[in-house]
């Protein structure tokens, strides 16, 4: 049985009744109006800006990187990222596409080792 994927603003409402945030309070502490935050929970409206889909899901507990790509949106700093090399990380995330869960996270694993700075003396014999 498959499950019907539920809308950010569906996950929204639900999570914001569970951790106990009136609309009007959880409006105030994001910086929206309660208006249009009740306008994003009916899905009248597009999901807010990457910046205040993290700041509801840092209120809510929950894991930004998900909250933002359920809002169809992307984390802010992986545009610049993706600028740093423009050819090879389109190219990274191409090949990363399609890999498990399981597999994503050695990759991950393997980036962040690579990226561990080397002992002195570790590379001597790449030099010669």
């Amino acid at each position: 049985m498959t499950r019907r994927s539920r809308t950010f603003g569906q996950v929204l409402r639900d999570r914001r009744v569970e951790k106990g945030f009136t609309l009007r309070r959880f409006a105030d502490l994001v910086g929206v109006s309660p208006t249009y935050l009740s306008q994003v929970e009916q899905d009248n409206v597009d999901p807010p800006t990457a910046e205040r889909v993290k700041k509801m899901a840092e209120l809510l507990e929950a894991h930004s990187d998900e909250w933002i790509a359920l809002a169809g949106r992307l984390p802010d700093d992986l545009p610049g990222i993706i600028q740093q090399q423009p050819t090879l990380m389109p190219e990274l995330l191409r090949e990363a596409s399609g890999l498990t869960p399981d597999q994503l996270r050695q990759l991950q694993e393997q980036a962040r080792r690579l990226k561990e700075p080397r002992p002195s003396g570790s590379d001597e014999g790449e030099q010669r």
